[in-house]
C-alpha cells in the first residue's frame, strides 16, 4: 500500500490506500442529487486524461490542439487541466485544509471550478480538490505535482484481478433500494453505448437474449437504428463460455486493476467495455434476496418467500453526458459516418 505526502514538507496527507482502476461514471452523476464518495475506502485511481480548469473554447482552441487533449469532436469547452490526477474517497484524505475564497460551488457543496481548495495544514501548499456538490461524487482529487507517493509500510493487499468479478460483492445491481435505476448503471452503460456506436459506426445490433438484451435494449434502441444487416454480440469474459458460434462484437469487462478491456483468445471479434462491477451483474446475476437468512439451505434451493423489489417505473436510460464525453474522446468519432451520426444527434438533442 502507497501513502501520497506533500511535495512541499513531506507530510502524510492520504491514509494507506492501494490502486485501482479508474470508475467510469467518476465524472456522470445524477443531477440535483448528492452522492456517495466515489472510491471504496483505502483506493486510489488516476485519471490520464487532462481534467478540471483551465477551460477554453473550442473555437479558441480548435481541432488539432483540442486532439492532443483527448477530444476528437467539437464541444463547447476542453479543459487544459493537469493530466493524472489522483482520486481518493474523502474518508482516506489526512492533514488537509478548505482554502478560504476557494470553495465555490453550485448549491450544495464544492465543485473545483476555481482550482484546488485544498491545502497542506503542514505548508500551506495547494495540493488537492474537493469535489461534493449535486451530481458530483464525492471525492478528493489530489494534485500529480504537488504530492508524491510512498510506499506506507503496510503490507499490499493482493492486486484485483479478472477473478474478482466472481465475487459477489463485485457485482452492482441496476435498481436502487428505493426503486430508482442505479446512477452507476446509467452512467456505464452511456459509456458503453459510446463504444458500441464507434465500433458499428451506427448500424444496427441483435443484442443476446436474457439479461442483457432484457437491460440494455431499451437504450441501445435509442442511439442504432433498426433494420438488415445487424451485427450479432454476445457476453463475453473470465469465466464463462465464449460464444458460439462467434458473435461480431463482444461485450467484456474491463479489468478492475488496469481498467483494460478483457481480449478474447486471438482477438477476434470487436469488443465494447463494460464497467466490471455492471459486466458481473449480467455475466453472474446470482441470488438477490435482500432479507439475510440464517441457517443453511439445500443447494440449489433459493428463498421466495421475500417480496419482490420495487422497480423502476420507465426503462434505464443511458446518462447523456457519459455517452456524448466518451464518444468525443474516440478517435473514430472523426470518421464521416459517425460525424454524421453525432450531428444529427445533437440536432436531437436540441428539440
Amino acid at each position: 500500500m502507497d501513502v501520497f505526502a506533500c511535495a512541499g514538507c513531506g507530510t502524510e496527507l492520504t491514509a494507506p490506500v492501494s490502486r485501482v482502476a479508474l470508475p467510469v461514471h467518476t465524472h456522470h452523476g445524477g443531477w440535483e442529487e448528492l452522492h456517495p464518495p466515489l472510491m471504496e475506502p483505502a483506493t486510489y485511481a488516476v485519471d490520464p486524461e487532462p481534467t478540471g480548469p483551465p477551460w477554453r473554447l473550442w473555437q479558441e482552441v480548435g481541432a488539432d490542439a483540442a486532439a492532443r487533449q483527448g477530444v476528437f469532436a467539437p464541444v463547447y469547452s476542453v479543459s487544459f487541466g493537469a493530466r493524472n490526477r489522483i482520486v481518493i474517497a474523502p474518508g482516506d484524505s489526512r492533514s488537509m485544509t478548505l482554502i478560504p475564497g476557494q470553495c465555490e460551488g453550485y448549491c450544495r457543496g464544492v465543485d473545483g471550478r476555481a482550482g484546488p481548495n485544498l491545502a497542506c495544514e503542514g505548508c500551506g501548499r495547494a495540493v488537492a480538490t474537493r469535489m461534493d456538490d449535486c451530481g458530483m461524487w464525492q471525492t478528493v482529487w489530489l494534485e500529480p505535482e504537488a504530492v508524491v507517493r510512498r510506499p506506507s509500510g503496510f503490507p499490499a493487499d493482493p492486486p484485483p484481478e479478472w477473478g474478482d468479478l466472481e465475487r459477489a460483492e463485485h457485482r452492482v445491481p441496476p435498481v436502487e433500494p428505493d426503486g430508482s435505476w442505479s446512477r452507476r448503471w446509467e452512467a456505464a452503460v452511456g459509456v458503453a453505448l459510446a463504444h458500441l456506436v464507434a465500433v458499428t459506426e451506427d448500424r444496427p445490433v441483435n443484442l443476446p437474449a436474457g439479461p442483457v438484451a432484457e437491460l440494455l435494449g431499451h437504450a441501445v434502441g435509442r442511439y442504432l437504428p433498426t433494420g438488415p444487416g445487424a451485427r450479432s454480440t454476445g457476453l463475453a469474459g473470465p469465466g464463462i463460455p465464449l460464444p458460439q458460434p462467434l458473435p461480431d462484437i463482444l461485450l467484456v469487462p474491463r479489468h478492475p486493476l488496469t481498467g483494460a478491456p478483457w481480449r478474447p483468445p486471438g482477438d477476434r471479434a470487436a469488443v465494447v467495455p463494460l464497467d466490471s462491477g455492471v459486466w458481473a451483474y449480467l455475466a453472474h446475476p446470482g441470488e438477490t434476496s435482500p432479507i439475510p437468512v440464517t441457517g443453511v439451505l439445500p443447494e440449489g434451493v433459493l428463498r421466495d418467500d421475500y417480496p419482490l423489489p420495487p422497480l423502476p417505473r420507465c426503462p434505464l436510460t443511458p446518462h447523456r453526458a457519459a455517452f456524448e464525453d466518451t464518444l468525443v474522446r474516440l478517435p473514430a468519432v472523426r470518421a464521416p459516418r459517425l460525424r454524421r451520426f453525432r450531428d444529427a444527434y445533437r440536432r436531437a438533442a436540441l428539440h
